[in-house]
């Protein structure tokens, strides 16, 4: 095989693979040999078919076999060859005018990785801001735990219902004056300011009394998970059922007892746990962000272009998925084009730094074993169904691309750990408000950092995910049809677009 590089271009290069034909005939010839052997046909003994008959019946297959095998193999000599380290799958094309019998030629288009300087590692100093849990923090967790887990007891007939009440109702909606599929429900509840319909639905709920009944009109969103009712008008005749209003939380033996656990001494045990876990996590989010806010400061190499696009779009579709759920859509939208530069920025430093904290790992022995890499692929494998998830775990154990990509955040994760083991660290006791102050402050400050000095603009509130909404309380019907009614939102993604990947969190 001939390769011919055709640029060399920052980190952009191009090549001419050349594959002479007479290869490949004489691959073609060798299997065709082997499985001739074993070929079958009316009027000939086993073994006695005629070469150009064999060839007849599967020398077109063989062949079409035997050239992308040779492509495949060309691709892989040439990188090795030419030592590129490709920082995404490599853009192939074959000649669209060859013809059988003439050399195959392939044009090749790469972005290498680009040579990172010498890391800076040894003169990290970092704070570490640390919470106590105590008995205040303990005896709030288990408050809101009781909020959450509160129960609800019918109200009278003429009681108005506001936010927080849980509203039982039937319905039935229709676009364009006609019903649709999954439109109609029975015995449905839900808690006015949930979030768990399409905007606007429950705010139109508040006021209404039992054996109402109420028109409510609605949009459905843009990015709705039926194609054929996005952006589509509907108008829903709600009659409701009852009214339940939120009966008092009470953290005591009694709504331990309710949890299973011996009483509220083993409960705030547990919660004490839980809480130091917690806190332990903001921690370490704050002093993560430092760490990555040091190496970003003091190494500077250019990027492949194709992962900082790749990177960018990810974060541009969570960011429109994100404003599509704003009170003002189109304003949100706005604003985040009058910052799209900066998301840009903040998509380099995020490719800058993955690619830098891979080099550390790999310059300093960080590597995940084949047990923690075995329980990765377990873990994701879970989001399928059992009969995908074998060709789930096949897929990345013959995708090396797809596996390093798994396995990205766990590697970045332990790269941060071995810079903390490395670093010197001082210890400063804060407030919980504190700490998320200065976790909030450091969100904030991002698009600043990432804007190459342009002028500070005011954060967008899509940039933010909306917070995790309660899931309302079930009706006393299990048979209720109403939770398969495309009223309810799509379910958005549980991670934001700053937090794709450890090296995100800049």
């Amino acid at each position: 095989m001939q390769t011919v590089e055709t640029l060399n271009e920052g980190l952009k290069r191009a090549y001419t693979l050349t594959i002479p034909f007479a290869d490949i005939e004489k691959q073609v010839d060798q299997q065709l040999s082997e499985i001739a052997p074993q070929v079958r046909m009316p009027g000939f003994r086993p073994g006695k078919v005629p070469a150009n008959l064999v060839r007849k019946m599967h020398g077109d297959a063989i062949e079409q076999d035997v050239v992308n095998k040779a492509i495949q193999t060309g691709i892989q000599e040439a990188m090795a060859d030419q030592n590129i380290r490709p920082a995404m799958q490599p853009e192939v094309e074959l000649d669209p005018d060859w013809e059988r019998g003439k050399d195959i030629e392939i044009s090749m288009k790469v972005e290498v990785l680009p040579e990172i300087p010498e890391t800076k590692i040894d003169d990290i100093t970092l704070e570490r801001l640390t919470v106590e849990a105590d008995d205040k923090a303990v005896d709030t967790a288990i408050q809101n735990l009781a909020e959450n887990q509160k129960s609800y007891e019918t109200a009278a007939k003429t009681y108005k219902a506001k936010e927080g009440d849980l509203v039982v109702m039937d319905f039935e909606g229709k676009v364009d004056g006609e019903p649709f599929e999954g439109g109609k429900g029975e015995e449905m509840s839900v808690t006015i300011g949930s979030g768990q319909l399409i905007p606007g639905f429950e705010d139109q709920l508040v006021g209404v009394k039992a054996n109402d009944a109420k028109e409510v009109k609605v949009t459905f969103p843009d990015d709705y998970n039926v194609d054929y009712l996005k952006g589509k008008e509907a108008v829903f005749d709600v009659t409701v059922g009852e009214v339940r209003k939120p009966k008092e939380a009470k953290a005591d033996d009694e709504f331990a007892k309710s949890l299973g656990l011996e009483g509220i001494d083993k409960l705030r045990e547990l919660m004490k746990g839980q809480v130091e876990q917690e806190l332990n996590g903001l921690t370490r989010t704050h002093m993560k962000r430092k760490l990555l806010d040091y190496l970003a400061a003091n190494h500077d190499f250019p990027v492949p272009p194709t992962m900082v696009d790749s990177e960018f779009e990810q974060i541009w579709k969570q960011l429109e998925h994100e404003a599509s759920h704003e009170t003002d859509p189109e304003a949100a939208r706005k604003e985040m084009e009058d910052e799209k530069d900066e998301y840009r920025d903040i998509a380099e430093r995020r490719v800058r730094l993955g690619l830098l904290l891979s080099e550390i790992g790999q310059a300093n022995g960080v590597e995940i074993n084949q047990s923690e890499m075995s329980q990765l692929v377990a873990q994701a494998a879970q989001q399928y169904g059992p009969e995908d998830r074998e060709r789930f775990v096949q897929y990345i154990q013959q995708d090396p691309m797809a596996a390093a990509q798994l396995r990205a955040p766990l590697y970045e994760d332990k790269v941060v750990d071995y810079l903390f083991e490395n670093a010197t660290i001082t210890d400063r006791t804060v407030t919980r408000e504190e700490l998320e102050a200065a976790i909030e402050a450091e969100e904030e400050e991002k698009p600043k950092k990432a804007a190459a000095k342009k002028p500070a603009a005011k954060k967008a509130p899509a940039k933010k995910a909306p917070a995790k909404k309660p899931a309302a309380k079930k009706a006393a019907s299990s048979g209720s049809t109403a939770k398969k009614a495309p009223a309810k939102k799509p379910a958005a993604k549980k991670k934001t677009a700053a937090k794709k990947t450890p090296a995100s969190e800049s």
